[in-house]
């Protein structure tokens, strides 16, 4: 993942996070201890979950984050690829259904002309 757009994540960048700002650190930290404890949804579900909006959001650190801790948690890698596979028909399927906006525009502006 070492590359000029995302250089690598260290004990130094995390350190010089937390030293700038402390107390949203911790606030942070806290937050997603709890967010990803055990709870109506398993670690794993959790993980999984994760790892999937981690792909829509196309984060490089959250996915490389997410698939460590969900195989830590017990996600197969089938399970995994399954859930990139969803992310993948979700993001496809949010512009399939988003041509909605383009298509009545189209009508709007089809309308419009018939007017003039």
């Amino acid at each position: 993942m070492a590359s000029p757009l995302y250089p690598p994540s260290s004990n130094e960048i995390r350190a010089k996070r937390r030293d700038l700002a402390p107390d949203i650190q911790a606030a942070f930290d806290a937050f997603s201890q709890r967010v990803f404890s055990e709870g109506a949804l398993s670690v794993k579900t959790k993980e999984i979950i994760a790892l999937a909006v981690a792909h829509v959001t196309q984060c490089p650190y959250c996915i490389k984050g997410h698939t460590r801790s969900a195989l830590r948690a017990g996600a197969t890698p089938q399970e995994l690829m399954e859930a990139i596979w969803v992310a993948a028909e979700m993001r496809a399927g949010a512009s399939y259904a988003h041509s909605t906006v383009s298509l009545t525009t189209m009508d709007e502006g089809e309308a419009a002309a018939k007017h003039h």
